[in-house]
């Protein structure tokens, strides 16, 4: 019987997330789109604790080529998120490892990149990566916001709603401006809501609303306290009174509910 010897094989497998350079050492540009990012993120984070599946990244590399591996010619999203795949921690968003690219980017615009984010990162996101929903906010320009939509494979605007929304067909929810106080910077927000308008809230919101439910709890008990306690002196009243009239101890505690030591001791 002859000996079957299989020789190593030639081909080179794609490399992995572990081989993957999966941070540039780049900050985002200021304080605000650092704020910003963390909103998007966090709050859309909450928002997938309820399915099985989903991530929701941002700041990182997302690679969609060998080709782009070997020219490192491209950061990844601002903000980014995949439906449909396991909920882990990832170095970078490898689609040749996950089976798919984001469905949803969120590119936050400076002055250093608006013209990019704009136009060559829109083509890679269309032509590329295929990314279904694109939107674009400047967090110090509130008015420059759009968003795009996969459509025969060009992206078309998404025009606004009648509540000024833009409504995310791949989440079912929309993206709105809130005016307000985040981490003490006071601007104009691009939040996630859902399509009545409720806002998705951030850690900070959910600590403040369970606090005021814990308040309003405690409340509730208090008023149970003292209405419990206003009744048992009302009973008590009521048994002195009728011990005044010379009714009997076992006879008051018969009509008041109350022991007979205890109208014993109002005597």
């Amino acid at each position: 019987m002859s000996e079957i010897i299989l020789a190593e094989s030639s081909v080179a497998l794609p490399p992995t997330q572990a081989d993957l350079i999966s941070d540039d050492g780049i900050p985002m540009e200021t304080q605000r789109h650092k704020v910003q990012m963390d909103m998007l993120i966090d709050t859309l984070f909450l928002w997938l604790a309820s399915r099985d599946d989903g991530y929701v990244g941002g700041n990182m590399f997302v690679y969609y080529s060998l080709a782009q591996v070997k020219n490192q010619d491209f950061r990844g999203p601002d903000f980014f998120v995949v439906l449909g795949v396991p909920k882990k921690e990832r170095l970078c968003w490898v689609v040749w490892e996950e089976g798919k690219g984001p469905d949803v980017v969120i590119e936050l615009l400076s002055d250093s990149t608006a013209a990019q984010d704009k136009n060559e990162k829109k083509l890679i996101y269309q032509n590329l990566l295929r990314v279904s929903e694109y939107f674009w906010f400047d967090p110090f320009n509130a008015d420059d916001c759009a968003g795009f939509f996969l459509n025969r494979g060009v992206y078309q605007p998404i025009p606004a709603n009648a509540q000024n929304q833009l409504v995310s067909q791949s989440l079912g929810l929309a993206l709105v401006r809130w005016q307000g106080i985040y981490k003490g910077i006071d601007a104009t927000w691009l939040r996630w809501a859902t399509l009545d308008g409720q806002l998705l809230p951030n850690a900070e919101e959910i600590a403040d609303l369970e606090h005021q439910r814990a308040e309003q709890e405690r409340q509730r008990a208090e008023q149970e306290r003292q209405r419990a306690e206003q009744a048992e002196s009302q009973i008590r009243q009521i048994a002195v009174n009728l011990l005044q009239q010379k009714m009997g101890i076992e006879q008051v505690a018969q009509l008041t509910g109350l022991s007979e030591s205890e109208v014993e001791q109002l005597g």
